[in-house]
């Protein structure tokens, strides 16, 4: 098949090569000059291309051009900019997909679309997402705007926090004291296991809302001080004095309807 990603970042590159090693013809954009020549050297057709709220700068037409699947992997940017509008700059590309060949959208979101709480509330596919930080307020904008927009097969997958070769949370907790939250348990998932999704969601053309995060659901605590030391890191401290906040998130869909079975352990 002929897809496009959207943002070859740290997961849409390693998927870009897989979707490359499984047979596809993979467009692949990067909003960097330098990361062309990347993405030439694996294979890819690159693009450069960066999606404003006012409009989009690059060829999106010819990206989206014989693409049968666009899979859209781009960051809210609301971390470096609280008033980004990541909302905004997704109804522009669904502005391009009436007048492309594409019959599946893939998006890639977050769990961050379902609040946290001291009651540590349970969430599957079938909740609606409730948070109302920024970031989660621009995902579930984005994510409503692709309903919206028409698209034949609408595939989102809310994916837990992230890590995998060079990215892990416990860089950012080792030695740290009166980390808030010790109790709450992790909803975490390893890139291999991102990339396995999205190829199973891809092989059975399933549509709705998939939450990609492993099974296993440490505590806080209990997770970094194995991790921290498991990689001969400092430990990291806890603050115990006020009730955890969290949210266990059940990817039921997974294993119920595509029959997933996680290649990694959160120890990987």
């Amino acid at each position: 098949m002929n897809i496009s990603v959207l943002g070859c970042g740290w997961l849409g590159l390693p998927l870009a090569k897989r979707l490359l090693e499984e047979g596809h013809t993979v467009k692949g954009s990067t909003t960097s000059m330098d990361k062309m020549s990347r993405l030439t050297a694996e294979g890819v057709i690159p693009y450069k291309i960066k999606v404003y709220e006012e409009g989009v700068q690059g060829d999106l037409t010819s990206f989206l051009s014989d693409a049968e699947i666009l899979i859209i992997d781009i960051p809210p940017g609301t971390r470096k900019d609280p008033e980004a509008n990541f909302a905004g700059k997704t109804g522009r590309i669904t502005e391009y997909l009436d007048r492309s060949s594409v019959k599946q959208v893939i998006f890639i979101s977050s769990t961050s679309v379902y609040e946290d709480g001291v009651d540590i509330p349970e969430y599957n596919e079938e909740d609606a997402p409730n948070a109302t930080a920024a970031n989660s307020l621009q995902l579930r904008g984005a994510e409503t705007l692709l309903k919206k927009s028409g698209i034949n097969v609408l595939s989102i997958i809310r994916f837990g926090g992230l890590f995998g070769p060079g990215r892990h949370p416990v860089k950012y907790l080792s030695g740290r004291k009166d980390i808030s939250n010790p109790e709450a348990p992790v909803n975490l998932i390893h890139l291999e296991d991102c990339i396995g999704i999205i190829m199973a969601v891809i092989s059975s053309g399933s549509q709705g809302v998939f939450l990609g995060v492993h099974p296993d659901h440490p505590s806080k605590k209990e997770y970094y001080t194995a991790v921290a030391r498991a990689k001969n890191l400092p430990v990291p401290e806890f603050d115990h004095s006020t009730p955890s906040k969290g949210k266990l998130i059940k990817a039921l869909r997974l294993e119920e309807e595509l029959g997933y079975v996680f290649s990694k352990s959160l120890l990987d």
